[in-house]
């Protein structure tokens, strides 16, 4: 896999790689691409460098007996970056690096399937770090995001769209969508929106007056 190191502009997003499920390598390729830094979790950096890609930051907890000093030499120049606290997740360190670095935004993958509990702290931490951070989670069958109050977008038809409240959410109206929100309260657990679709090729738009929503982009 060719390197990323084509692009130096820190307002691109960066690209973490997580520990979670691989993604396809013509996704992965796409986002290195753009991405002016590289930063891999932990152990993830072993599946890694077996798709030949370049890292510029290694960062964890290294428990478990990992040796991240050995890829000094390999990776040079690389920044190891060691993170005990057990407070929070690798990934929430990871975006507290890119807070301090002034990365305004960044792509995540590997952050879904295996287990079910970080997938969903990695999914709702979008909106932890929504005043610091733009943040997009990916895989191959989804893209996910926050939605500004008012949001519009072009899709060909019949491309699924799951809206996710995060807490409630208050008055969602919504055009070009197979089933219409006009002035509706979401609350996870009780009422969410997954699983609607566009009806025409043209622009989708969704607006929403309180709370945090989550778009993600769904495709078989």
């Amino acid at each position: 896999m060719s390197s990323h190191h084509i692009v130096r502009d820190d307002q691109e997003p960066a690209l973490i790689i997580a520990n979670g499920e691989s993604c396809s390598s013509e996704l992965l390729g796409q986002l290195l691409e753009w991405s002016p830094i590289v930063v891999v979790l932990d152990s993830a950096i072993t599946r890694v460098l077996e798709l030949g890609i370049k890292v510029d930051v290694l960062l964890g907890d290294f428990d478990r007996n990992f040796n991240a000093e050995q890829y000094k030499d390999s990776q040079y120049p690389i920044e190891i970056v060691y993170t005990p606290n057990q407070n929070k997740t690798d990934l929430e360190k990871a975006f507290d690096y890119l807070i301090e670095r002034k990365i305004p935004a960044v792509n995540v993958v590997w952050a879904t399937g295996r287990r079910a509990d970080h997938t969903i702290t990695n999914v709702t931490n979008i909106i932890r770090y929504k005043n610091e951070l733009k943040i997009v989670i990916l895989d191959d069958y989804s893209k996910v995001f926050q939605l500004p109050k008012k949001f519009q977008k072009w899709y060909p038809s019949k491309t699924i769209l799951s809206l996710i409240p995060i807490g409630s959410v208050d008055g969602i109206s919504s055009e070009n969508l197979e089933y219409p929100l006009e002035n509706d309260t979401l609350t996870i657990g009780y009422r969410t929106g997954s699983s609607n679709s566009v009806v025409n090729d043209g622009i989708v738009t969704i607006i929403h007056a309180d709370g945090d929503l989550l778009l993600m982009e769904c495709h078989d």
